[in-house]
């Protein structure tokens, strides 16, 4: 029987993930640019303090020394600098750089690393260590930028490897294939510096919507340079992006030819067999896997997905029901085989499965899944009944259970009780603020402002710097446009804004209290910031309708039509546009 998306919904991505694919070939950790051993001592051989070494520098190292033996890194860090820039000595800079990288200080490592690129302009540890540390912060486009630029003098790089790394962490392909493009214009590249470069381009173009310009870069080097293994992977991996499994298959053969040692090939062998429906093949290819790379529960649980995200479940259950049966199985493997059953109809074993998941991650979800299951069935009653059971099995997680029944008897048209349960609730923990919170929005929802005013005020006494309550208050001031309460609306929101500076959230109520005060100028740097980190409709709307008042017509046209294509469901933006109907024209 094949499972619809409900299960677990079909990813359009370059695949095999990278996780799954690091079970099987080992983690290629991002260069540091210091090695781990201690470098050797530049002071063994330096020159006498007559040939040049003063006292002022002498004194400076032997502070550098002595810090670093006491393991005041940071001090030793420093030290070493000074001499190093005093005598223009890249030894030095290089003691400087392993002394700031035990120092557990990132800008002083960082400061350290771009001092010994201008030192040293030709040397190319100082552009990894740079681009290790731009790794660290998320800033993927530096990164590989420093990548290039010891690639440039002379270092090595696996490229290839570091734009999948890039993409699957959801960086922006843009800026990393102008990077590459611009590369690849140079000419100094040995064959396989430029062939691991034309493979990382082809994967950023790809990503970036340009999937013939891909293809014809993979084929000029499928004729340049066959016995590549990286070529058949990413040609069997954008094979499956673009829903053709039988060029997939045959790219991964392929691969297994060049690299038969390569479990990669396999992965793919097996996921192309999957999307064919070739369930048999897939599963051989699969037990192959786990035979000779290691039978480990989270390879295990890899390929599991790889079935349900197809709609085949029962070649999963049958990679999950072996860990079910071990001491301490991971709790994944508990929901996913409770999945498996309720997809199945088989709701009761579903349910032994949902309530097997321990607390952790999984917890919530799994109690989610197993009271949605039984009210899909017609049994809310026995929802109700596992909400409440485990409530008293898991006290630590009875806030969010009563949390869950409510949202669900809302959506069960049960408006009344899900409110008896929550004010009872309320009453045996008054102290409860996520519940209380919960009760606030509610009452907003139904238009009782007073309610909603007096729960959050409740929080903000108990709790002064909730930021949430403080930022729902303020906003719901402004955006009723009380009369006399916009300054009270803009303070609340101030409060939050100190508490939590860089939630969009927040910016947005900032943005929306300005325009309410009448100064749609300071409105829009904060409703700008909010839009470009959290893009939501009612963002959108807030942004538009500043724009239209700043007259930035065409801005604020080009925005609706984005938000429009965005957001299937835009009630925000239906709802300006019909206070405004003049910017829809």
């Amino acid at each position: 029987m094949r499972l619809g998306p409900f299960i677990l919904p079909r990813r359009r991505r370059l695949l095999p993930p990278l996780a799954l694919a690091t079970l099987l070939v080992g983690c290629q950790g991002l260069p540091t640019g210091v090695s781990p051993a201690v470098p050797h001592d530049p002071m063994a051989d330096a020159p006498p303090v007559a040939q040049g070494l003063d006292a002022e520098g002498l004194t400076s190292l032997l502070v550098a020394e002595l810090a670093g033996q006491r393991g005041d890194y940071r001090r030793a860090a420093l030290g070493y600098l000074e001499a190093a820039e005093r005598y223009a000595t890249t030894e030095l800079i290089e003691r400087a750089a392993l002394a700031a990288r035990f120092s557990d200080d990132p800008a002083l490592l960082e400061e350290t690393a771009r001092r010994w690129q201008a030192l040293a302009p030709r040397d190319a540890s100082p552009a990894r260590l740079l681009a290790s540390l731009a790794v660290q912060r998320g800033d993927w486009t530096e990164a590989l930028s420093q990548r290039l630029a010891a690639l440039r003098r002379g270092g090595e790089s696996e490229l290839t490897d570091f734009v999948e790394m890039a993409l699957d962490a959801g960086t922006a392909p843009a800026p990393l294939l102008r990077l590459m493009r611009d590369y690849l214009q140079d000419n100094g590249d040995t064959p396989a510096q430029r062939h691991d470069a034309e493979l990382a381009t082809a994967l950023l173009e790809v990503a970036d919507g340009q999937p013939a310009a891909a293809r014809a870069r993979l084929d000029r080097l499928a004729r340049q340079a066959p016995e590549l293994p990286a070529l058949w992977r990413i040609r069997a991996q954008l094979a499956l992006e673009a829903d053709a499994p039988r060029q997939a298959l045959r790219a991964a053969r392929q691969g297994l030819e060049v690299a038969p040692d390569d479990p990669r090939f396999l992965l793919l062998t097996a996921q192309a067999e999957i999307r064919l429906g070739r369930i048999p093949a897939a599963e051989a290819t699969t037990d192959a896997l786990l035979e000779a790379h290691g039978d480990t529960p989270e390879l295990r649980l890899a390929l599991t997905r790889l079935y349900l995200e197809e709609g085949y479940p029962a070649p999963a259950r049958r990679l999950l029901l072996p860990m079910a049966g071990e001491d301490t199985p991971p709790p994944l493997v508990y929901f996913l085989l409770g999945a498996i059953a309720e997809a199945e109809g088989e709701v009761d074993n579903a349910l032994l499965y949902y309530r097997q998941v321990p607390e952790g991650e999984q917890f919530l979800p799994a109690r989610l899944s197993a009271a949605r299951m039984l009210i899909a069935a017609d049994r809310l009653p026995d929802a109700r009944t596992f909400l409440r059971t485990e409530r008293q099995r898991h006290p630590a997680y009875a806030s969010e259970l009563v949390s869950i029944e409510v949202e669900l008897l809302d959506q069960a048209g049960r408006r009344k009780e899900a409110n008896a349960l929550l004010d009872a609730a309320l009453a045996r923990s008054p102290g409860d603020t996520r519940l209380r919170y919960q009760r606030a929005m509610r009452a907003y929802q139904d238009g009782d402002l007073a309610a909603m005013e007096a729960d959050l005020r409740a929080i903000i006494e108990r709790d002064p710097d909730n930021a949430n309550a403080l930022n729902a208050l303020g906003y719901t001031l402004a955006d009723e446009n009380l009369e006399g309460r916009l300054a009270e609306a803009r303070s609340l929101i101030e409060r939050a804004h100190a508490l939590e500076p860089d939630n969009p959230a927040i910016l947005d109520s900032l943005g929306w209290v300005h325009y309410r005060l009448g100064d749609p100028q300071a409105a829009l740097p904060w409703l700008e910031r909010a839009w470009a980190a959290m893009p939501d409709q009612e963002v959108a709307a807030h942004l538009i309708e500043v724009l239209w008042a700043l007259d930035q017509k065409t801005r604020a046209h080009a925005l609706l039509e984005e938000a429009r294509q965005r957001f299937e469901e835009h009630p925000r933006l239906d709802e300006l546009l019909k206070r405004h109907p003049e910017i829809a024209d």
